[in-house]
């Protein structure tokens, strides 16, 4: 009986100490001085994320629109402290003046477990620096109108397909449609591979595309484990990865490259760019460029490129659907176009499409897929102007959402207006009130192929074609909370018509 007593004081005062520990972490933005919300043991201020309850964006901007009139706050991944930076000329320190200090994404890599982790997106500045120099090329305008015509033939597939399906007269969900569109654009431009989403409803690439991305209980043990106990993941997280994924992609980066230096074939895309780091390892000091390495880069375009160009552009047409005078105006746009310059669709025809280009960026306004951006400090750093002092190692966010979303920032900022990127609009606006790719050094790479990518995609679906809500389309707009990724909850189902 005294055994058991002592052991269960002993279990008391294990437990009493580790609340202690866990709440005096909790301090720390309160003995800086800094607000915040109130964060909750385990899970500090993302326990609505950890369990599905709402998406990480709608989260974000849900503490922003609380504390939006003071220049940062503090909030707690788990146990890390997040410093939270809402004053746009703050924000412009962090990602561009003072970005030295910042150039790392302070984002979590285990190599170990997550075989193709170490990409562009996530891989600190050392590395970082020497190999974004090396492949941005690939995504010049010169190499775009190259690989324009690549884009056209797929955006004439695209049409191809929509002519065989609307004549089901059944609502689509575009935003499959749209991935399918994407998924053959990067892999004709980008791999030099036909993937044949459109045309092949079993194409493998879709197939893992949507399977990267798809909730699963597999998913979100991998997500919540590496987030709120990253030692214990770095140990056992190997069990929760989709490793016939990571192994597909890595054969077909391997094989594609070595297919091609065996028949001396040359391509200007990405995979001629990874061909020429590995035969001249010697330009890229103290990196070793593994077959593993080398996938991770091929891996993160392929999926970036068609994830986000694809949900964009789903977002685009769910709001042409309920604003049936903008996509009235933008098809005649499309069409005054084309009946100007003949059929062959040009790189610079697009650029000569305004009214598209402002409605490409509202989209991206409303809904950016990335809602918040991530940074974190490499030096003890006080902001400019205040008494806010952050220790080296503390991790940045940048509420993007929130400050998209902000009605002193973008007047009615719930509806859809186009107009509010004339030039005019655009200089009266702090340069840091519009984030879609992020901004300075460490933006994204592929922002420009991007925008022209999803541009083609809605010039093929709305020269000839309209969309409209049906029964089955989300409205009031909700985001799917199993994602970081700001999309749509039940997906982008939509009528679409044949028009003359």
């Amino acid at each position: 009986m005294a055994a058991g007593l002592l052991i269960l004081y002993g279990v008391l005062v294990i437990l009493l100490l580790l609340y202690y520990y866990l709440s005096s972490i909790h301090n720390f933005w309160k003995d800086r001085g800094i607000p915040g919300p109130q964060p909750t043991l385990i899970f500090g201020n993302l326990r609505p994320v950890t369990f599905g309850k709402m998406s990480f964006g709608e989260t974000i901007k849900q503490m922003y629109n609380e504390y939006k009139h003071v220049p940062v706050f503090g909030i707690f991944e788990g146990n890390t402290p997040i410093l939270v930076v809402n004053d746009l000329d703050m924000i412009k320190d962090v990602l561009i003046r003072d970005f030295s200090l910042f150039a790392d994404r302070g984002m979590p890599m285990f190599p170990k477990v997550e075989p193709l982790v170490e990409n562009l997106i996530n891989l600190e500045p050392e590395r970082w620096r020497p190999l974004r120099t090396k492949l941005s090329p690939v995504f010049t305008s010169g190499k775009m109108r190259d690989m324009f015509h690549l884009m056209v033939e797929c955006g004439q597939h695209l049409e191809e397909y929509l002519h065989k399906i609307v004549s089901n007269d059944e609502p689509i969900e575009c935003g499959e449609l749209a991935a399918k569109f994407t998924t053959d654009v990067i892999g004709s431009c980008v791999f030099g591979i036909s993937m044949n989403s459109l045309s092949d409803e079993d194409s493998k690439f879709r197939t893992m595309g949507r399977q990267v991305f798809a909730p699963s209980v597999q998913t979100f043990m991998r997500d919540n484990c590496r987030q709120l106990f990253p030692s214990l993941y770095n140990l056992v997280g190997y069990i929760f990865q989709p490793h016939y994924i990571t192994d597909f992609f890595k054969s077909v980066v391997v094989d594609t490259m070595n297919y091609r230096e065996k028949n001396n074939i040359i391509r200007p895309d990405f995979i001629n760019m990874l061909m020429e780091l590995k035969k001249n390892p010697h330009c890229l000091e103290n990196i070793k460029l593994t077959d593993s390495l080398l996938s991770a880069q091929a891996l993160v375009f392929f999926l970036a490129g068609f994830e986000t160009s694809s949900t964009t552009m789903s977002h685009s047409l769910y709001e042409l659907a309920m604003n049936n005078d903008i996509q009235d105006k933008l098809r005649n746009e499309i069409r005054e176009n084309f009946a100007q310059h003949g059929e062959t669709l040009t790189y610079e025809r697009v650029k000569q499409m305004k009214y598209l280009d402002w409605v490409f960026r509202e989209t991206l306004r409303k809904y950016p897929i990335v809602p918040v951006l991530m940074r974190k400090v490499c030096a003890n750093y006080t902001f400019k102007g205040t008494n806010s002092t952050i220790p080296k190692g503390t991790k940045i966010w940048i509420p993007v959402y929130g400050i998209h979303l902000n009605p002193e920032i973008f007047s009615k900022p719930e509806v859809f207006d186009p107009e509010r990127f004339t030039k005019d609009a655009v200089s009266a606006r702090h340069p840091m009130s519009y984030l879609a790719f992020g901004e300075g050094p460490r933006n994204c790479v592929g922002a420009r192929f991007a925008f022209y990518q999803s541009k083609v995609g809605l010039i093929s679906i709305l020269r000839k074609y309209r969309v409209d809500v049906c029964e089955k389309t989300t409205i009031p707009y909700e985001s799917a909370s199993h994602t970081q990724l700001l999309t749509l909850k039940g997906g982008f189902v939509l009528k679409i018509t044949k028009v003359e």
